[in-house]
């Protein structure tokens, strides 16, 4: 089973230096319209502010009705020709 024809899911990027907020936002904005979002994060740092922009996405988006669940899985990933073992948290509606 090929994409074709699906629209490409959505990858925001997160690092350690990422406020949570605003990153909630971008979550919260993208699930609004397209159902679901990638969220990478390389480093400790990175997954604990992607974690907690979640928790904060949900609360955005709990008044409409809207519930998130996140399921995570390992991702490789290509920096500056060096493979770099990432967490991808996809999030999307229940």
């Amino acid at each position: 089973m090929s994409g074709e024809g699906r629209a490409p899911i959505e990858v925001l990027k997160v690092s350690a230096t990422s406020k949570p907020v605003a990153v909630a936002g971008a979550i919260a904005g993208v699930i609004r319209s397209a159902g679901k979002v990638e969220v990478q994060a390389i480093g400790a740092g990175a997954i604990n502010q992607a974690v907690k922009a979640i928790a904060i996405s949900r609360g955005y988006v709990a008044p409409a009705g809207i519930e998130l669940v996140c399921i995570p899985s390992f991702i490789d990933i290509s920096i500056d020709g060096e493979e770099r073992t990432g967490i991808r948290l996809l999030v999307e509606l229940r």
